[in-house]
């Protein structure tokens, strides 16, 4: 009797930590995937030909025959035909409501100066008088004269309109005139605790201000409408299914963003999958009297994270330093807490039995932060609090080990790096350059990096992000062989930074991150094999399919061919024309897209171009070239993918 009721209990046990279908040996699958390149990303990196099934669940995982056994009448079998498929990526670290708003807004990423005012002067010209004009994006870095604007820049294109343009790191804000007016900002205004108003010889505002101090403007700029905000979060939501992200780590909402998020679920309008770290503050204080959120509409929805900021941003020399910066003596940054402060912030929230999560960019933020967490867990023990550092940019080689022995996560973004490569080391230095970015160091003093992009801070597309970890390289693949690439990921590597790397970060790797039995079935069909195309074309991976709990929610249309060139694809004024396996492209725009000057030479039928080389071209209702031989002719190397009707060209 005794020996029935154990084996009863342990059934039941077994039960609660596996989906019933999972038990069951003759379950019939829903859908039935063969015939697959699939990477498991399990603790063996194994590899597998086929996937079974039932609800939201994986039933069964292996080669096709280890799976025929849940085929049935009723069960779907799709062909895959060979096609590499990974887990779904998991978007470790973004700012989802404000990808969606960002759509919304003016695109000023990365844009010259002149192409940014411009736009601006257009919206300008379109708005009536007194109605805000907003965008992010910009970067000063990558601009002729690597300077920071001006109000007057912005004065001189929309005098009568009040602008914001947030950087691209999120941490400055570059605004006009009468922007400040507004924000009652002037000569005579003191800086805030955690930020700066940037002033010109005579003490008058510039027209830039970083991190809180951007709250004067930001404050007063009117909020979007419901209808409006919701609009934006199921348009990150396309946006997202397109790249085959099928988890979202939200770094950062308050009440209001979560309750339109949780209409959306209701309503089965929204379906992807996130993790979202509550604003600290009055939204903070609301979650610790009603407690975490976990698994959500099923396993959708998880809100049991708290986001708290230490500093600001390495590009708006707003990161907080222990010394001060190479390129600004006598400036150290700004850090957000006094450690009195910020003590008090991370106890309360473990009291209230939250995860925290803090951005710390500086070194000085990074130890202010990695010391608070030492204290409170030494107080308050908890084995398992995955605690998480974001972006944790440059560190001290100490601290670099101190989060592995304390097992704090440090959710780091591999595009950060290339992406700051060009001002990085003249912020701090040459030495301690050394413990920034520091990928490898990291993961060889023991700890794992969910990965991410940081949308909107960056471009939120994920195969940047696993190129930039494995080449060390920007987009137009420079510098050759890598910034610091002894700091370079293995492919593998990569892969679990995106996948389970990041489900651990958010307590989930047990239901997500990998294609096992008894998982979630979140998957994305690629184009090519990501494990061992070319390097320089991981950037340009094109999603076959992607989909969510056994939900296809993600179809490539190929009836147009898609250009790729240095990891974003060519928008051009007419279509591209295969025509016996050769692609042709309207002239004007590959030309203006590499930058490169042409002529047309109708006479002779020849497009003319880089002083001494030319070729035919074909009348297609426009101009068109040859795509293959001209790129190649100007030394790029041109990758041809069948499967998702696109083309890479990359150095």
């Amino acid at each position: 009797m005794r020996k029935n009721v154990t084996i009863i209990l342990l059934l039941s046990l077994i039960a609660t930590l596996l989906p019933v279908q999972v038990l069951a040996q003759d379950t019939i699958a829903d859908t039935v995937y063969v015939n697959g390149n699939i990477y498991t990303v399990d603790e063996d990196f194994s590899k597998a030909e086929a996937i079974a099934i039932k609800g939201q669940y994986i039933i069964g995982v292996g080669s096709n025959e280890d799976v025929e056994k849940f085929i049935g009448s009723t069960t779907r079998v799709i062909d895959l035909k060979g096609n590499t498929v990974i887990p779904g990526l998991i978007e470790g670290h973004m700012h989802y409501p404000g990808e969606g708003q960002k759509l919304l807004s003016l695109d000023v990423f990365w844009k010259p100066k002149d192409v940014i005012l411009a736009k601006v002067k257009e919206e300008a010209d379109r708005l009536p008088d007194g109605e805000w004009i907003t965008g992010r994006g910009w970067n000063q870095e990558v601009w002729d004269n690597p300077v920071f604007p001006t109000k007057e820049d912005l004065d001189a294109v929309a005098p009568n309109n009040p602008v914001v343009l947030e950087r691209t790191c999120g941490h400055a804000i570059w605004v006009n005139s009468l922007a400040l007016e507004i924000g009652g900002v002037n000569k005579d205004t003191p800086d805030p605790q955690g930020g700066e108003i940037l002033r010109d010889e005579n003490g008058e505002p510039t027209g830039i201000l970083t991190d809180t101090a951007g709250n004067f403007i930001e404050e007063k700029i009117p909020p979007l409408s419901e209808a409006r905000q919701k609009e934006a979060l199921l348009l990150a939501q396309d946006e997202l299914f397109a790249y085959g992200i099928t988890t979202s780590m939200d770094a950062g909402s308050g009440l209001e963003d979560i309750q339109y998020i949780k209409d959306l679920y209701e309503t089965g309008d929204l379906k992807i999958r996130l993790y979202v770290m509550v604003d600290s503050g009055e939204s903070a204080e609301a979650y610790y009297e009603k407690g975490p959120e976990v698994g959500l509409y099923g396993n959708r929805l998880t809100i049991k994270c708290i986001k708290f900021y230490a500093d600001g941003s390495l590009g708006a020399r707003s990161a907080w330093m222990l010394e001060e910066y190479s390129d600004r003596p006598g400036h150290v940054g700004n850090g957000r807490y006094t450690d009195e402060e910020f003590y008090e912030l991370i106890k309360e929230a473990r009291e209230n039995g939250f995860q925290v999560a803090t951005h710390a960019i500086g070194d000085a933020a990074v130890r202010q932060v990695v010391d608070t967490y030492e204290k409170v867990l030494n107080e308050m023990p908890q084995k398992d609090h995955r605690y998480r550092i974001e972006h944790f940019q440059i560190a001290t080689l100490e601290d670099i080990q101190r989060i592995a022995d304390i097992g704090i996560v440090p959710a780091m973004q591999s595009v950060h790096a290339t992406s700051d490569k060009n001002m990085a080391e003249d912020r701090v230095g040459p030495e301690r350059i050394k413990g920034g970015y520091a990928w490898r160091k990291v993961i060889d003093a023991g700890s794992v990096i969910p990965n991410g992009s940081d949308a909107p801070v960056e471009l939120v597309n994920p195969y940047h992000g696993l190129y930039a970890a494995v080449t060390r390289s920007g987009r137009d693949g420079e510098p050759a062989g890598g910034w610091y690439p002894e700091e370079c990921m293995t492919r593998e590597e990569a892969l679990r930074s995106f996948t389970i790397w990041a489900a651990y970060g958010q307590f989930e790797d047990h239901i997500k991150g990998s294609l096992e039995v008894g998982k979630l079935a979140d998957f994305v069909v690629l184009d090519r094999d990501y494990m061992v195309c070319p390097a320089r074309d991981i950037k340009d991976i094109l999603p076959l399919m992607t989909v969510v709990g056994g939900e296809v929610v993600y179809v490539k249309d190929n009836n147009i061919i898609t250009v790729m060139c240095q990891g974003l694809p060519i928008v051009f004024e007419g279509i591209p024309i295969l025509e016996n396996g050769v692609t042709y492209v309207p002239v004007k725009g590959l030309f203006e897209n590499i930058g490169v000057e042409y002529t047309i030479d109708e006479a002779n039928n020849k497009v003319k171009y880089n002083t001494n080389m030319e070729v035919d071209f074909k009348d297609y209702s426009g101009v068109y070239v040859p795509l293959r031989k001209v790129a190649e002719s100007l030394g790029y190397k041109v990758g041809w993918y069948p499967k998702s009707m696109s083309v890479s060209i990359g150095k």
